[in-house]
């Protein structure tokens, strides 16, 4: 049977891994500090929109005392700058077919790179043979150590996967044990709520998923973005421009749209503020001193100054954001109008 080790079992991580769990689903829980801790002791808590649901999942903060088998199925559902530190500390993890050791994680297990941007995919294969990258539409918050809110309903997420070889998603793959891994992974999910598309061109959805996460360090800084979808889509305008310039495939806009009238609808959790916010409004709730938006906003930098094409509201926004973050500004502490004036300066 295969079993789904979920290393950062976060908001995305632990809303998969804790659906997956009910739904029958063997995993194992991989987090750091108070929330790994809590999910130890007292199990994961749900809270969906149809009810509060509590997964006595095991789990674990690290690889120490992880038996891996070769049926595991490693799930990358950190944050993107955290991709790294968590590929490196598992890659080396002895696999175990019963009682014979057969190898390494790297050499004999597959990573479902389920995060935001577009780096991870490299980041993973540097270290592993076997990568699928995953673009994740999945409304998920976790605030609360051992809690997550899953905001879909009837249906929890979708998920696009596909192969990711030398630096590419290719046109699928041939080979006999992916098919049919993503075949299992495609009925495992489906019976947790999870919808999986099996794409060809992932990376194409993972970069118009990034355009869409351009965003986040808006609302994270601002808390509601409402007084500034200027500078939202003037961000936007500048990645498309870029993107462009550097000939990268992007899923075109009215595909995406069609594929999203199959989404996961947001509904109310009962006992949940209607307005929460993404993946980078989450660290700077919780906190953390650190943000993803390096691998958002400065991903669209990169790509800008390698090709000599400058981006400078990206640019900005990227250092802001990680300024917030390390002196624990709070969402809503910056105003549209002192934003405003920052990237227009």
């Amino acid at each position: 049977m295969t079993r789904y080790v979920v290393v950062g079992a976060g908001a995305i991580g632990g809303a998969v891994g804790g659906l997956l769990a009910r739904a029958g689903s063997e995993v194992l829980l991989i987090a750091r500090g108070d929330h790994g801790r809590a999910m130890i002791d007292n199990g994961l808590t749900l809270r969906c929109p149809d009810g509060t649901f509590t997964v006595d999942a095991p789990a674990a903060t690290g690889p120490d005392n992880v038996r891996l088998r070769v049926d595991d199925v490693l799930v990358l559902a950190t944050k993107t700058h955290q991709a790294e530190s968590a590929i490196n500390q598992w890659a080396d993890v002895p696999v175990f077919d019963g009682d014979r050791q057969v190898g390494r994680a790297a050499d004999v297990l597959p990573v479902l790179t389920a995060l935001n941007g577009v780096a991870s995919e490299d980041i993973a294969l540097r270290y592993f043979e076997r990568v699928f990258a995953v673009c994740v539409w999945f409304p998920a918050v976790m605030i609360e150590p051992g809690e997550v809110i899953v905001r879909g309903a009837p249906l929890r997420g979708v998920f696009h996967i596909g192969p990711y070889h030398a630096g590419q998603s290719g046109a699928g793959t041939d080979d006999a044990s992916d098919a049919a891994l993503l075949a299992t992974v495609q009925a495992d999910w489906a019976a947790a709520g999870c919808k999986v598309v099996l794409s060809d061109n992932v990376m194409a959805w993972k970069y118009r998923k990034l355009l869409g996460n351009l965003g986040n360090a808006f609302q994270a800084l601002l808390g509601d973005t409402s007084g500034a979808d200027d500078l939202v889509e003037a961000a936007r305008a500048e990645a498309r421009d870029i993107l462009a310039a550097a000939e990268i495939d992007v899923t075109p806009d009215e595909v995406e749209r069609a594929a999203r009238q199959d989404a996961a609808k947001v509904r109310p959790v009962p006992g949940v503020p209607e307005q929460l916010g993404g993946s980078s409004w989450q660290s700077l709730i919780r906190g953390s001193g650190t943000i993803e938006t390096d691998y958002l906003n400065g991903e669209i930098a990169l790509i800008g100054r390698r090709i000599g094409h400058p981006a400078p509201i990206n640019s900005r926004v990227t250092a802001l954001a990680r300024h917030a973050a390390r002196t624990g500004l709070r969402p809503g502490e910056l105003t549209a109008d002192r934003l405003r004036a920052e990237l227009t300066r």
